[in-house]
């Protein structure tokens, strides 16, 4: 391959999630999957009231928005930047007869979204790693400073990312980390940690970040750690759930009442 490869961005992702491949997927998905246990059991930990506004960020075709409505959640606003999950999402809405709310919208660029600013929402959601598929550190902080600013305080944020520093992993990366010390890596990625691959059902960018680097991002974004779990520690998933995705971790967060988004969390750090 000749030229120089320009750095993942938010227009790749958005076309990858574009593509029909992906569209089939993910719509396949939300049609046979629905609410996966683990996430069942998290949201109903952390979010028990049913009656509060829950804001999904990275939607997709609405497998865990629709879950929810299925769950007696009768408040749930999803949206992704993706147009073609999004209208995927809104139609599989109304044949299920579910007035759940679907929008297009960049989960970096909520400031922009107006229609989102007139709910004071005291959940969010982040799951299927769709955090981690945001490239570059500095935009998924914005995309977590900005659900942090549509939440009401003491809401809590439950997100999901893969283990970099799991056991099975470590032999992987000590390669990688060779690789990116030689300058050797694949040069459209932006930081350690992130891989882009193509598979059956199309193109996908993730980063797999560390313990330490998803607690520091959560602290400096003005949300409080508070639960940590991976899907397989939570529930036991159907052999369905198990096939479309690997094991994953959770991640709980909460938002601090007298916190402004950006500042590090004065008061005690979670060692957990």
């Amino acid at each position: 391959m000749s030229g120089k490869q320009s750095k993942i961005t938010g227009s790749t992702v958005r076309d990858d999630f574009n593509h029909i491949r992906t569209v089939i997927h993910y719509t396949k998905a939300a049609h046979d999957l629905g609410l996966w246990k683990s996430e069942r059991a998290l949201i109903e930990r952390y979010l028990p009231d049913r009656d509060t506004p829950i804001l999904e960020a990275g939607c997709g075709a609405g497998r865990a928005a629709l879950g929810l409505w299925k769950l007696g959640y009768r408040h749930v606003t999803g949206f992704d930047f993706a147009s073609e999950l999004v209208e995927q999402a809104q139609s599989l809405a109304r044949e299920r007869d579910a007035a759940t709310t679907f929008l297009e919208a960049d989960a970096t660029r909520l400031e922009e979204c107006h229609v989102l600013r007139d709910t004071s929402f005291g959940g969010a959601l982040f799951l299927f790693n769709g955090l981690m598929q945001i490239p570059g550190r500095e935009r998924r902080r914005a995309a977590m400073r900005g659900l942090h600013r549509l939440c009401r305080p003491g809401a809590h944020f439950i997100f999901t990312s893969h283990d970099r520093d799991a056991p099975d992993e470590a032999k992987a990366w000590a390669k990688e980390a060779a690789r990116w010390a030689k300058g050797g890596q694949d040069p459209r990625l932006h930081e350690f940690g992130d891989r882009y691959f193509e598979h059956d059902d199309g193109r996908t960018f993730m980063h797999l970040p560390d313990r330490p680097e998803v607690l520091e991002d959560i602290t400096v974004t003005g949300w409080r750690f508070e639960h940590t779990a991976t899907r397989d520690e939570l529930a036991s998933e159907t052999p369905m759930v198990r096939n479309f995705s690997d094991n994953c971790r959770f991640w709980v967060a909460r938002k601090l009442r007298l916190a402004v988004a950006g500042v590090a969390d004065p008061g005690r750090r979670e060692s957990k």
